[in-house]
């Protein structure tokens, strides 16, 4: 009986070690064990390999959580065929996230609605799921908390933290015109988190037409030198999805 009560011990062991996947696969290991299938090192091994993977897994979710994604939607979830305008390949090699380490950018141009936001979102689950810092803001949401904060005499903290993060997604830059204060702060985050880390951009509007956001031609040209130089830049030129979407549900009614 003596063996029988090491074998609970050993339970009560991986359980208080918090080795959960051990202790719920350790009968299937001992039985192949018993029968020769495995040797006593690949059964640990592979019992091992079990908890890595679980703590990588966590790990990567926790990473996922605190990016602020409005949505969880990868590459897989997109309709290439309906943008056909699109470089499926360079999307999928910007999923390999050199662009990451080597502290590029990407900027998506393109009408509202064509996907944009579902893109830099894939690639960002990408990164977060790879363990670098993450997060996802509007462009607006991302002022008013800047612009609060100058008001608030912690500018440098706010400032800090956006610069921080290795991948930050600033999403629909264009929308409305800013103040010269909001312009200003932009500028600093840029230049702050320029050539040490990745931001991705997505924008309804041209280039050209940045200094109408921004206020004066010379700020927008210096916010975008710094964006751009070292970028890709993918300017999607397609239909949008949520017409399409409505137009798909409108002629179904009609044909109903």
């Amino acid at each position: 009986m003596g063996d029988m009560s090491n074998y609970t011990k050993l339970q009560n062991n991986l359980e208080e070690l918090n080795l959960i996947h051990m202790k719920n696969n350790l009968d299937k290991y001992l039985n192949l064990i018993k029968e020769g299938e495995k040797s006593f090192v690949d059964a640990l091994y592979e019992l091992s390999e079990l908890e890595i993977k679980a703590k990588e897994k966590r790990a990567m979710y926790s990473c996922v959580r605190v990016a602020n994604f409005p949505f969880l939607k990868g590459t897989e979830d997109f309709d290439f065929d309906f943008q056909p305008a699109i470089n499926k390949q360079e999307i999928l090699d910007l999923k390999s996230l050199r662009f990451v380490e080597n502290n590029e950018n990407i900027l998506f141009v393109g009408t509202p609605g064509v996907g944009k936001t579902h893109l830099a979102v894939s690639i960002a689950i990408e990164a977060a799921k790879h363990r670098y810092s993450t997060y996802f803001i509007n462009f607006y949401d991302l002022m008013s908390q800047l612009k609060k904060a100058l008001l608030e005499n912690r500018l440098e903290i706010r400032l800090k933290h956006f610069a921080k993060y290795k991948v930050l997604v600033i999403d629909e830059i264009g929308y409305l015109p800013i103040d010269n204060d909001s312009a200003n702060l932009f500028f600093q985050l840029i230049s702050e988190r320029y050539e040490k880390h990745s931001t991705i951009i997505t924008t309804n509007t041209p280039f050209s037409d940045w200094q109408e956001i921004f206020g004066t031609p010379m700020l927008a040209q210096a916010i975008l030198d710094r964006l751009l130089h070292h970028s890709h830049v993918i300017s999607i030129k397609g239909e949008s999805y949520r017409l399409k979407e409505k137009l798909d549900l409108f002629s179904n009614v009609s044909n109903s």
